[in-house]
């Protein structure tokens, strides 16, 4: 399975390389990356995070979460893609945009352009009439990006069915870009 490499004025967004591996555990271990998820993960859980996101890119087509790489170095930031959840959301089945970098790559624009890239793929190719993206209350840096994005939230909030009853990140909010918008 040959996996679509999209590309913006700063990023290369590639598949998944073994030595990919370490600087995905440094990602998702990060206190400051994970703080709006319920926990950091340690590293077999990356590593079953990883080899779930690779796999899905045969199931889809070749498309799905792509490592994000700065082209100027070639360093791997983060990730940003399209994802399919596997709970069941009030607003299931849908495509959902996501993304996450490490925090000395914040506030450069880097997430917005790289998510354009993938919005612009998802609906001039792969022919997706919708995206979502959602997070937690709080996450109002997230909610920045799918405003700069174009997104449009939606009046209701859910609550996600991955978290307890009371848990400080179970209210969410939704956004949704259409290819119309």
């Amino acid at each position: 399975m040959d996996i679509i490499q999209l590309e913006s004025s700063r990023l290369q967004l590639r598949g998944w390389q073994e030595k990919d591996r370490t600087s995905f555990y440094q990602l998702n271990s990060h206190p400051t990356v994970m703080r709006y998820f319920p926990s950091v993960l340690d590293r077999p859980q990356c590593n079953h995070l990883l080899d779930s996101i690779i796999a899905k890119f045969s199931a889809q087509g070749g498309w799905g979460v792509w490592a994000a790489e700065l082209k100027s170095s070639g360093e791997l930031i983060g990730f940003i893609g399209l994802n399919i959840p596997s709970d069941t959301l009030p607003f299931s089945p849908c495509v959902e945009l996501i993304w996450r970098l490490k925090p000395e790559f914040w506030h450069q624009g880097l997430a917005t352009e790289g998510a354009s890239a993938v919005i612009k793929f998802a609906f001039e190719q792969l022919n997706i009439h919708e995206l979502v993206a959602f997070t937690a209350v709080p996450n109002t840096p997230s909610e920045s990006v799918m405003k700069r994005l174009g997104m449009i939230k939606q009046p209701n909030n859910f609550y996600h069915p991955a978290l307890p009853d009371g848990h400080w990140l179970q209210e969410h909010v939704l956004y949704r870009i259409t290819a119309s918008d």
